[in-house]
């Protein structure tokens, strides 16, 4: 990609002061650190799709989902990895997975629009902001390597756009 401005937009960009630091996230090594100017995301699922549990090496993958104005980088923006699953390419090309080059860790998705945070990588500090990302729902749970008997609903697909799928 020959047009570099998108590392000068949000979530790149480093927060400034009137950024509401509310929750940190870090990959494992702490290279790459990130704020949250938000407790709780717009919405939380696990996706088991092939895609998910393949690029995650887990039976599923829990997505926080958040404005990409809601997050900016601390430091370690310079040193993320891009991966677009659709083209297999390493090019910062939307949608793409963003991880630390360092580490490897998986940091989010990035859409056009909207970032999908894996919130097993925020430091919450109690019981509550845990709580605010309690998971509503499944999606393409058809796809599941286990069975998750949590009473969420779940979707064949997409929530909202897919037939809803009895729990076992």
């Amino acid at each position: 990609m020959s047009d570099q401005t998108w590392k000068t937009k949000p979530p790149y960009q480093k927060p400034d002061e009137a950024f509401n630091k509310v929750l940190q996230g870090a990959c494992h090594c702490g290279q790459v650190k990130y704020w949250l100017s938000k407790d709780s995301p717009l919405a939380s699922k696990y996706c088991h799709c092939g895609d998910c549990k393949v690029i995650h090496g887990a039976p599923f993958q829990w997505a926080a989902i958040f404005q990409k104005s809601d997050l900016a980088f601390e430091n370690g923006a310079e040193n993320l990895r891009f991966y677009n699953s659709g083209s297999k390419s390493l090019e910062h090309e939307l949608p793409c997975k963003v991880s630390c080059s360092q580490c490897g860790t998986l940091i989010m998705d990035e859409g056009r629009n909207m970032v999908l945070l894996f919130p097993t990588l925020l430091k919450f500090q109690n019981q509550i902001q845990k709580k605010n990302f309690e998971v509503q729902c499944h999606m393409f749970y058809p796809q599941r390597v286990v069975d998750l008997p949590d009473g969420k609903p779940k979707w064949a697909g997409l929530d909202g756009k897919s037939e809803l799928v009895p729990e076992s």
